[in-house]
């Protein structure tokens, strides 16, 4: 399930990308009318429980996230439209969310990201990030912080004594970049996810605040993403630094 942007989805085709505006074609699931009505979440029961016994045994599925950012009140984009109890309705939701998952028994851990508020200690923590801590076998988290934020979050996290996954990170313009962010989560064991791989459809190379004032020419620097479509980097030296990280240098000879 996803809690960000569009809380209206709806069957059928699906309009086109607004102009110069960030990921302007995504919507949540469950939209605000399943999501509000607690009577109605049990109609997504038999959806978690086929998805996750299809690929329970799937090596090609690391690990289960199974709501994303759940209580996002999408303040930039949707914040109007938004269902005004959220965060306690899908609170509901992802508690009985990990109860059917686990009824199917995955050969994977199960999370849910926790990406924002106070992580210093589980008391102080929201509820639905309290349940996600809890609940989770690894502790997935977001962080598009600067490097200091990001460590004081990544550190908090730590002390439960879980495997972490940082699942969305790298954000330019917010001081989220892969050096050093990608150094320490190596440096530190920490599963890494960046947003975003080649500049494309959703527009998601195009910052947030386009939601108020949608660009019109390229932005400086991008947002997210590492490549232009035709495959060439964004940035040379941020891509040398990945391949130099990862071992993943460029093929060399005539093959």
């Amino acid at each position: 399930c996803d809690g960000v942007w569009d809380p209206h989805p709806a069957l059928g085709p699906q309009r086109p990308p607004r102009a110069g505006v960030h990921n302007s074609g995504w919507v949540q699931i469950p939209g605000a009318e399943i999501l509000g009505d607690p009577a109605r979440h049990d109609e997504l029961r038999d959806y978690v429980i086929g998805v996750v016994t299809r690929y329970r045994r799937d090596p090609r599925v690391q690990v289960w996230d199974l709501f994303n950012e759940p209580d996002n009140p999408n303040t930039a984009a949707y914040g109007e439209q938004d269902l005004e109890h959220k965060a306690a309705r899908a609170r509901e939701l992802l508690e009985k969310m990990f109860v059917w998952a686990r009824q199917v028994n995955p050969s994977q851990p199960l999370t849910a990201g926790v990406w924002w508020g106070d992580l210093s200690t589980i008391e102080r923590m929201s509820p639905i990030a309290r349940l996600s801590i809890e609940q989770s076998d690894v502790i997935s988290y977001h962080s598009y912080q600067n490097f200091a934020e990001t460590r004081k979050r990544t550190e908090q996290l730590e002390q439960f004594g879980r495997p972490l996954l940082c699942t969305e990170f790298m954000a330019r313009p917010a001081g989220s970049t892969f050096d050093p962010h990608l150094g320490y989560f190596q440096e530190q064991g920490i599963g890494a996810y960046c947003w975003g791989f080649v500049q494309g459809k959703t527009q998601t190379h195009i910052p947030w605040d386009s939601w108020q004032k949608p660009y019109t020419s390229e932005p400086e620097p991008w947002h997210h993403e590492i490549f232009r479509p035709d495959g060439t980097p964004y940035d040379a030296d941020e891509v040398a630094y990945i391949r130099r990280l990862t071992g993943k240098q460029p093929a060399t000879g005539g093959r």
